[in-house]
């Protein structure tokens, strides 16, 4: 029976009658016998085999290049060499695919980002790649947990959608042979905040977390066409308790990660980051920052900074604005509050200024916006007269209104990308690099 590399690793004692599959990742000939190391992707390190060449075939041996796979039997025995607590002494082996070194492209042991990302197939065999995936498979796990744990319920909320939930209209028409399949036209979703709202007003507590999809022709490091979305909203929950939630989530998962991902995180404090664990550790020993969006267009104002894009009241933040002030002002995750209605979107609950919505973005050093959410617009006649002013068919919302003429309650809620919360926590600066198969303008391979 295969034993994953993983374990084996792990193990106290040695064991006899063993089988190990996986790929070579390099091939070290001595006098009579070869030094291999063999990954099956389980973890980061690999397992050094030793091969005595008595009684094999020379044409089988040449087989055994980088990125052949192979299954291999034999004894796992003490290590005589540095580095290592175990080697497998190969009794028997077969090799299950070749990969001929005149054509097999991952012969270096390190290339560039760019490279691998025109081999997408094949990056996950990378140590950096085969990490990340790791890391995005497990902090996946622990976002279920975390809110299993308190009492969240999972939804799931439509991938195909009739309405536009944020405004933008950067939406992918979806078509099929007949024209409007639904009746009317459908687009893929942006968002299921919406939809969670639903269930928030009578599950309580709910989270979705699934792919949504964004049309911008962007091409920044930090935007996907194609990208996986967190959504917790809750009921009788005000901007504040979202807010709190927030942060005890992103502590919570940076902890988690560290705590389940050790091995694979060291790689990238190592290669990518030098700083990471310092910056994740100042993360975890501080409470994040407050501020209103008046205050921090004034501490922008302010900044001895030459800005691509000029301050002003009203504006969007900017990548640079938000990584100035969690980067350089506050030097750690700043929550930044009550927006001018304007730039936000119309479900976003409205202050008793008439002009700013009480809405929050997170930002984090390295990254800017990591998450994005509000108390929602639980009194049916504002919400009215926000659709009225934005020109939203009421109409096309009436099951939303509905929520505000039935048993309508504070509720508050979020968004956060999980690309970019892997980016933040590994250090990688690039979306592209922490998506198995990125979608992007012009680049949709597979």
């Amino acid at each position: 029976m295969r034993v994953k590399i993983k374990y084996l690793l792990q193990t106290t004692q040695p064991k006899n009658d063993l089988e190990v599959k996986g790929w070579v990742r390099t091939r070290r000939d001595a006098k009579n016998f070869s030094f291999l190391e063999v990954n099956d992707g389980s973890c980061l390190a690999n397992l050094q085999a030793i091969l005595s060449w008595e009684g094999i075939d020379k044409q089988k041996l040449s087989q055994l290049n980088t990125g052949a796979a192979v299954s291999l039997k034999g004894d796992l025995v003490p290590s005589l060499g540095r580095g290592q607590k175990w080697e497998l002494k190969i009794n028997d082996f077969a090799i299950l695919g070749t990969a001929p070194a005149s054509s097999y492209p991952l012969q270096k042991k390190r290339h560039s980002d760019e490279f691998l990302r025109t081999i997408a197939h094949l990056r996950p065999r990378t140590n950096k790649y085969g990490a990340i995936f790791r890391i995005r498979s497990k902090l996946a796990y622990g976002i279920h947990t975390y809110f299993q744990e308190k009492g969240f319920f999972y939804v799931h909320t439509p991938i195909l959608t009739g309405l536009d939930c944020e405004g933008a209209g950067e939406m992918f028409n979806v078509t099929a042979k007949k024209s409007d399949f639904f009746g009317r036209p459908a687009h893929l979703t942006v968002s299921g905040q919406l939809e969670a709202e639903i269930l928030a007003c009578s599950l309580g507590d709910v989270y979705t977390f699934g792919p949504t999809f964004r049309a911008e022709n962007s091409n920044t490091p930090r935007h996907a066409a194609e990208f996986w979305m967190l959504e917790p909203e809750m009921a009788f929950a005000n901007l504040e308790e979202d807010m709190k939630l927030a942060e005890d989530l992103i502590k919570w998962l940076i902890d988690y990660s560290w705590q389940h991902c050790s091995q694979d995180l060291e790689l990238f404090a190592k290669f990518v980051d030098p700083s990471l664990k310092q910056r994740l550790e100042r993360v975890l020993s501080q409470d994040f920052a407050k501020i209103s969006y008046q205050e921090a267009i004034n501490i922008l104002k302010a900044a001895k900074k030459n800005f691509k894009y000029p301050i002003r009241f009203g504006m969007d933040l900017q990548t640079e604005h938000e990584r100035y002030l969690s980067e350089e002002y506050f030097q750690r995750p700043v929550f930044v509050v009550d927006f001018p209605k304007e730039i936000k979107p119309f479900y976003m609950r409205l202050n008793s200024d008439n002009q700013t919505v009480a809405a929050m973005d997170l930002l984090v050093p390295g990254i800017g916006e990591l998450i994005g959410g509000s108390q929602r617009e639980e009194r049916l006649s504002v919400l009215e007269q926000r659709m009225e002013e934005l020109g939203l068919a009421k109409e096309d919302y009436w099951w939303y209104l509905d929520l505000r003429r039935f048993g309508s309650v504070e509720h508050s809620g979020f968004g956060l990308g999980f690309e970019r919360l892997l980016m933040f926590i590994t250090g990688i600066s690039n979306i592209r690099d922490v998506i198995p198969f990125p979608r992007t303008p012009g680049h949709i391979e597979f």
